[in-house]
């Protein structure tokens, strides 16, 4: 079963992640936000198993130039509408493989997943 794995090229979280899997081998397919979009009913689905709260990213300069206006009082519908139109506000990376969904890079969450 090959994972899938969701981000943006240039993020260094995005390169942490590649890199690891690179270095142990691990067949994956990479998913460019910036070229591909995102599904909406995939970004849905992730939002209802992880919550917005969680895929969201909020950490993010496209999340922290919104004006204020646009990052106040968000719920889950308002979160997936600002993702679908950036999807660089998306959490990266988004790891998919069979049916573990992670969100961001911890090598240890990886290794438990992959192996």
């Amino acid at each position: 079963m090959t994972a899938t794995l969701y981000g943006i090229p240039n993020c260094d979280t995005v390169k942490k992640a590649r890199a690891w899997l690179d270095a142990r081998g691990l067949a994956y397919q990479f998913h460019d936000y910036r070229k591909a979009g995102v599904d909406p009913d995939l970004l849905r689905g992730w939002v209802e198993r992880l919550g917005w709260e969680a895929v969201l990213n909020r950490a993010g300069t496209t999340f922290r130039k919104l004006p204020e206006a646009e990052r106040a009082d968000l719920d889950a519908a308002r979160a997936i509408a600002l993702m679908l139109a950036q999807p660089s506000m998306i959490k990266r990376p988004m790891l998919v493989h069979g049916d573990v969904l992670e969100a961001g890079f911890k090598p240890d969450r990886y290794a438990a997943i992959m192996d």
